[in-house]
């Protein structure tokens, strides 16, 4: 209960902040997000172009912990994974605040979770992260900082980049127990997203029909 709360607490926290507390929302808000949409980037700082693809790499990787997760819950999951990849952390929090812990998988492995499941998914999330790292930490960092102060949209969105970051434990610890994974694992969560696509593309499979209770398949959700 102690968990929930806390999960509760943090999206009533962020969506009170976003609306009532962040910088105001600016009048080109529309026109930029339309513009790192369909890749006009010319004229937009590369820091808040790397910063917005990431947010779009973000639920894909959440989603290879929560659609599997989801199958031992009580309601489905993929309505929070997919609300997720429009408003991160927003859609992310509430389904930790319902979800329960498991650290046990039954059951077949549909295409959909083979997908989810592949060593593929991480690879492309690491290149992505570092392609876009890369492309990003050469942007002007004192616009930035000003955009930070200014705009809801790049306060928030990195308010919420930086949430995303956080939550990783709170799905990670059950992933590990119910693939029987080494404990060495947890360290990928001390490295901001890229830890998570190594991790996504290192740990051990699903097993079909089976529970994955290794020798450390006890380890408690964080």
């Amino acid at each position: 209960m102690s968990r929930r709360f806390l999960f509760l607490a943090l999206w009533v926290g962020l969506v009170g902040y976003a609306f009532l507390l962040a910088p105001p929302d600016q009048p080109d808000t529309l026109a930029l997000i339309q513009d790192l949409s369909l890749g006009n980037w010319s004229r937009i700082n590369p820091l808040v172009v790397a910063l917005f693809n990431l947010m779009g790499v973000w639920p894909l990787l959440y989603s290879s912990l929560v659609i599997v997760d989801g199958r031992s819950q009580s309601f489905p999951a993929w309505p929070f994974a997919a609300a997720s990849f429009a408003v991160g952390a927003f859609a992310l929090l509430p389904y930790l605040v319902l979800r329960r812990p498991s650290q046990t998988f039954s059951g077949p492995l549909t295409w959909q979770l083979r997908l989810l499941d592949s060593r593929w998914l991480g690879a492309l999330g690491v290149i992505a992260v570092l392609a876009l790292g890369s492309y990003g930490i050469g942007g002007d960092w004192a616009d930035f900082v000003n955009q930070w102060q200014t705009s809801r949209f790049i306060h928030v969105m990195s308010l919420d980049f930086l949430l995303l970051c956080l939550l990783v434990p709170a799905l990670l610890g059950d992933d590990m127990a119910r693939r029987g994974a080494s404990r060495w694992f947890w360290l990928t969560a001390a490295v901001p997203m890229l830890g998570l696509a190594l991790y996504i593309g290192l740990r051990p499979p699903l097993v079909s029909g089976e529970t994955a209770a290794g020798p450390e398949g006890s380890l408690e959700a964080s």
